[in-house]
């Protein structure tokens, strides 16, 4: 809003006061609809309002739609107020139609005339209002009628500076809008030139606006890079005084610089021209060595201008990635960065550093710095900069410091934050297998990965170390020999009992030999686990003991016990019953012949890309190594023990053991799995630059979990929680991870669960209990299973007590466990949906729906990703609008399933959606429309 002299529009500073002076919303609402009723009187009686009551007026109704409300009049007085020639009056008209008129509005063809009028006119100021006005529109209608006129503003000679300036960011505006707008030919050249204005304002807009022009055709705008480079020296030898106007803290024009550093990014390489090249890489060299100047000002903004021009010229020595001179000055620079006290900086050089250490000229320089950037993944408070420093590890990483690396890396992960253990794990596996030279060392890094970080291990980990033992038969006597010995400790993970499971089932007789390793003592050891472990890994266990009868017949009978067992023979899990009956029955009637033919060991996998490797770089490309590491592949298995390893299908199941697992298939891809793994690592995880080690943090959202199973559930300076969650039919299981951020220990620390009597019957929920004091520095884990009665609303909370420093602390969090999460996706054609929709719409009882203003930005596919993630199957080609989305699911109960449908339909034009929901029970319908409308 313009600013309110004390002379001027004296109404509107007492509406403004009036309203900031209301107690309630009640008060609020009574007095704008008071106002209201008098402007419109006015617009509609009062035919000798002047321009200035006109402005204040609109002012009003601009500052009321400011507070929420829905302006339908005064559209005509503003358009009135653009033939004003007084400047206030005229800025108000377009303020107001910039952010109130419908491009689809009747009044859009009287504004396009104005904004031609005033386009055409010899005062700048007018000139300038009416490209702003176009620009913050931006529509395809403004393309149309001002795609001509706007670039013979640009680079006429007539044209003054400041519109100049102007007119190169509203073309930018409408390219991004309609990108046919820029005419081809002669004018390319007359956009390029624009380089070479005197105006550095003209100057730094037209490098915006190439900049765009390139990233769609490149070799048509080639001519710039020659412009561009012969502009960057002339900024960087200026000194301050050169370019006074456009200096910013004793650095020249520090966003020009930048600008035109990346503009060359786009060119590789940047300049063919042998002298352009040499031009540029004097620049380079230039900004590297200003960077070893003593700072010319004490103040931040002085540092941060300078150090912006310098990152943004590393980046593209890195494009180029030809100098061998530069990257090494460039990686020796950062290295002085990383022990900087500033958070921003240190967290730059790291991530500048990674990219620095895949080149073939800087490698060397990169792993000079290692001592410092294994002390910053330890010791860094902030946990982007710890993330990075683990990124530029395993960036740095070659055969020479391998097995240093990936002990440093292992002996952190037994203390690191648990929202980046699971890619450490994975870059872990990837590196141990990239640098084995003797594979028993590979075997102890993935069983001690395992045995630090066992729920972070995703089945794609101890797939992939089966896979290799099975492979190599140098290394399948040490691999028994090491998972049985880690098997006899008292704490034993999940997936240690799988990997034990598998490997003594093909490889236990070449530890038979010795007493303390005998076929009954293999047997009793892994059976001793049995009852601990989820149904999958009990269907594992039962292939590893029919594997037994085949190896060491001795105790056949022992091993049929088990099968013969009650709760294995009758188990309320298909699986298991299906495997102890059909094992039993093997082992009774097959001959010995017929059994080791069945049971034959594994043959060797085919060899292929590592999926770890695959996913890796394709969530974080230019940071993993390219070759070396095969993955191998089992052809069709020869038993279902088997169809565990290579069924990638099945983890949903068997990571929290709620449900059987599906059949498992052969040969079937593992690369889905680890997708999801390290969507939940990646997936809208930006860098945090800001300083978290002092400035407190608190972070709780609870919507963002309707969408969403795992990521930071909450968190402030004392505290970080964390959850992991995973759901079957309706069944779910979560971990919740409590992380202790100081450096003392939190007392009485007790999760307590809050929830109604009357919900606690249609949600039933068990929670297993933490030890009373979270050690400083320390993480723990509590267990949460939850079962799905009946049809429910909103969501469990925690309710967590502990003291700090004596001082009583209690934090209130909400569970992610509303009802959409027992969500089965269902696919149906178009017929089927149309029809079961028809048939729930019969009845106003069965359905339920939203109309409502989008609260940001409408990205269609943003909502996509939302609407996925909240659980139901998106049916795409249904609808006839391509931008609605429809969808279909089943809500698992244990008293019944319902089934739903939902339509959600984006209107662009007015920001807004409509959200229907069917189902066959109307609570459902509701609270499955409540909890989807407030994601948008």
């Amino acid at each position: 809003m313009p600013a309110v002299r004390g002379d001027g529009m004296r109404g509107l500073a007492v509406f403004i006061s009036d309203i900031r002076n209301c107690k309630s919303k009640e008060a609020e609402i009574k007095r704008i609809n008071k106002e209201l009723a008098n402007i419109r009187s006015k617009f509609k009686g009062d035919k000798t309002l002047d321009g200035y009551q006109k402005k204040k007026y609109v002012c009003k109704l601009l500052f009321i739609f400011l507070l929420g409300h829905d302006i339908d009049f005064g559209h005509m007085e503003a358009v009135n107020l653009l033939s004003s020639n007084k400047y206030s009056e005229k800025q108000i008209g377009y303020l107001f139609i910039s952010v109130l008129v419908n491009t689809n509005s009747e009044l859009i063809k009287l504004i396009i005339q104005s904004i031609k009028n005033d386009l055409a006119s010899r005062n700048p100021i007018h000139v300038n209002l009416a490209l702003q006005c176009i620009a913050n529109i931006g529509s395809r209608e403004m393309a149309e009628a001002f795609g001509n006129e706007i670039p013979k503003l640009l680079v006429s000679g007539d044209t003054m500076d400041v519109v100049k300036q102007s007119a190169a960011l509203c073309l930018l505006r409408l390219f991004r809008t309609s990108q046919e707008i820029i005419p081809g030919g002669e004018w390319t050249s007359r956009i390029i030139h624009l380089l070479n204005d005197q105006h550095m304002g003209v100057v730094t807009a037209a490098t915006s606006l190439i900049d765009a022009l390139v990233k769609k055709n490149p070799e048509e705008y080639k001519g710039c890079v020659s412009l561009a480079v012969s502009r960057l020296s002339r900024i960087v030898t200026a000194s301050y005084t050169d370019l006074q106007d456009y200096t910013y803290y004793f650095v020249p024009a520090p966003w020009l610089s930048v600008k035109l550093l990346r503009l060359l990014q786009n060119y590789t390489p940047p300049a063919e021209d042998p002298g352009v090249r040499g031009r540029l890489n004097e620049c380079l060299e230039t900004i590297l060595n200003k960077a070893q100047e003593p700072p010319k000002s004490k103040k931040v903004q002085h540092s941060n201008a300078k150090n912006a021009v310098l990152f943004e010229a590393i980046s593209l020595i890195i494009h180029n990635d030809s100098e061998a001179n530069l990257l090494v000055r460039a990686c020796n620079q950062l290295g002085q960065f990383l022990s900087n006290r500033e958070t921003n900086l240190r967290y730059l050089a790291l991530e500048s550093m990674c990219h620095l250490a895949t080149s073939e000229f800087s490698h060397e320089a990169v792993k000079k710095h290692q001592e410092v950037v294994i002390l910053s993944m330890k010791m860094e408070k902030d946990v982007s900069v710890r993330q990075q420093a683990v990124d530029l590890l395993y960036a740095m990483c070659d055969k020479s410091n391998a097995e240093e690396i990936v002990q440093e890396m292992l002996n952190y992960l037994e203390t690191a934050d648990y929202s980046i253990r699971e890619e450490m794990v994975l870059k872990v596996a990837i590196l141990a297998e990239k640098y084995a030279t003797d594979y028993t060392w590979y075997v102890d890094v993935i069983l001690n990965l395992i045995r630090i970080a066992g729920d972070y291990v995703s089945e794609e980990v101890w797939y992939r170390v089966i896979q290799i033992v099975i492979n190599r038969d140098e290394v399948q006597g040490y691999a028994a020999k090491t998972v049985f010995e880690a098997l006899q400790a008292p704490a034993c993970h999940e997936n240690m009992v799988k990997v034990g499971g598998y490997i003594l089932g093909e490889f236990g007789n070449l530890i038979a030999g010795d007493q303390r390793s005998s076929p009954s003592v293999q047997f009793q050891l892994l059976h001793s686990k049995y009852h601990l472990c989820s149904p999958m890994t009990r269907a594992l266990l039962l292939s590893t003991y029919i594997k037994f009868i085949n190896l060491f017949p001795e105790i056949r009978t022992q091993v049929q016990e088990v099968f013969k067992q009650h709760s294995n023979l009758r188990s309320a899990d298909a699986e298991l019953q299906q495997r102890a009956s059909e094992y039993l029955q093997l082992s009774i009637i097959a001959s010995s012949d017929v059994l080791a033919t069945v049971l034959e060991e594994m043959p060797a996998f085919p060899e292929r890309e590592s999926s770890i490797l695959a996913v890796l770089k394709k969530k974080k490309p230019g940071r993993v190594p390219e070759n070396e590491i095969k993955e191998n592949k089992s052809p069709t298995p020869v038993t279902n023990h088997n169809n565990d390893v290579n069924n990638s299908s099945a983890v949903s199941g068997d990571l929290l053991g709620l449900s059987t697992p599906p059949t498992a298939q052969p040969n079937s891809g593992n690369t889905g799995v680890l997708l999801d793994v390290l969507g939940d690592i990646y997936g809208g995880k930006q860098a945090n630059n800001s300083n978290s080690a002092t400035q407190p943090v608190n972070m709780y959202n609870p919507k963002k979990f309707v969408c969403k199973n795992n990521g930071v559930l909450f968190e402030s300076d004392l505290i970080q929680i964390g959850v992991k969650s995973e759901f079957r039919q309706n069944l779910g299981r979560l971990g919740l991870f409590y992380g202790n951020k100081t450096n003392v220990p939190l007392q009485n620390f007790v999760p307590t669960l809050s929830w109604p009597d009357d919900q606690a019957s249609k949600l039933t929920i068990q929670m297993k209990p933490v030890e009373p004091v979270l050690e400083a520095g320390a993480q723990i884990q509590q267990m949460i299973n939850a079962e799905c009665v009946d049809d429910y609303t909103g969501a469990p909370s925690i309710v967590l007590s502990f003291l700090y420093l004596n001082v009583p602390q209690k934090i209130t969090i909400k569970l992610p466990l509303t009802i959409n999460k027992f969500f089965e996706p269902t696919e149906m054609n178009g017929e089927s949906f149309f029809a079961r929709w028809k048939n729930l719409g019969s009845t106003n009882q069965q359905r339920s729906q939203k109309i409502f203003r989008a609260t940001q930005q409408m990205d269609l596919q943003a909502a996509r990703t939302k609407i996925m993630g909240f659980g139901m199957q998106l049916l795409d080609g249904i609808d006839p609008n391509p931008d609605n989305f429809v969808c279909a699911g089943i809500i698992h109960m244990r008293s019944q399933q319902v089934g739903c449908l939902l339509r959600l339909e984006p209107n662009k034009s007015a920001q807004m959606y409509r959200l229907t929901v069917r189902s066959s029970k109307e609570s459902v319908s509701i609270e499955i429309c409540d909890l989807l409308a407030d994601q948008f």
